[in-house]
This record gives C-alpha cells, sequence and structure tokens, in this order.
C-alpha cells in the first residue's frame, strides 16, 4: 500500500508493499517529485562551528536542527525530507540511546519518517563528533 501525505505536499509518497512489515522509525522508500535538495553530512555543532556537549543524543539534536535550518533556507520543511544518513561512531551507543533519540527525532521531525540508513564509521572527520547526518529533501512544487 502507498501512503500519500496531505494534498500540500502531494510530491512526497510513501511506499510500503502489500505483506511487508511496517518499518519502525523509517519508511523503506519514498517516491517524490519537485526541487532537490542535498545537506551535506551535519556534525552536532552550532551555528559557529563549536560543539557545545560530547552527549550523542544532544549532538544528534543539534545536527538534525542544522538540517531543518539548511531546509528552511530552500523553503522546504522536515517532512520535506526522503532520506537521511545517518553516521555513527558507535553503534551500541547509537542504539541505547533509541528512546531519547526517538523523542528527539519526533521533536523536531514531526511523525515524518524518511528512507534511512545507519552506519557505524570508524571515524568522522571533526574530533569531537559522535554523530554526523546527512539528508536529501524534495521539496513538492506548488
Amino acid at each position: 500500500m502507498n501512503e500519500q501525505l496531505g494534498s500540500e505536499d502531494r510530491g512526497i509518497q510513501i511506499l510500503q508493499p502489500a505483506g511487508w512489515v511496517r518499518p519502525r522509525g523509517y519508511s523503506h522508500a519514498i517516491a517524490a517529485s519537485g526541487r532537490l535538495v542535498f545537506i551535506s553530512g551535519q556534525v552536532g555543532w552550532d551555528e559557529h562551528g563549536h560543539f557545545q556537549t560530547t552527549d550523542f543524543v544532544k549532538q544528534a539534536r543539534q545536527a538534525l536542527q542544522n538540517i531543518v535550518t539548511l531546509l528552511a533556507e530552500a523553503g522546504g520543511r522536515s517532512e520535506h525530507i526522503v532520506r537521511l544518513t545517518w553516521y555513527v561512531l558507535d553503534k551500541h551507543e547509537y542504539q541505547a540511546a533509541s528512546k531519547e533519540l526517538g523523542s528527539v527525532y519526533r521533536a523536531l521531525m514531526g511523525q515524518h519518517y524518511p528512507a534511512m540508513t545507519a552506519v557505524q564509521v570508524s571515524a568522522l572527520m571533526e574530533e569531537q563528533a559522535r554523530v554526523e547526518i546527512e539528508a536529501t529533501a524534495v521539496i513538492p512544487e506548488r
């Protein structure tokens, strides 16, 4: 079953094949048409390029906020994000924080769950970073 978002966002469609288990916290796939926005990997630093914390969840929150802020520059909103890729230093830290991370995610992104991938990496380019998140968005044509 394909799920169409609200009439205001007709260009984005969540793809959920009949009989497939519904994923929790992400979508298997999204079809979209409109203006493409590619957001480079965002780490947990503020607008001045300073880390305020070494806490994983707080860094993830800041990285997601950075994505939402950048997307707004293109006239987009969080529900226009069609793909997120998370790069984490420690998959166990990511998994252990899932409940708190879910609350932070919903506070910034609402109930919109794009296609997502999470990958454990051996290092990130910024020494203080615990997580880096990149995004792709499609802003529907009006």
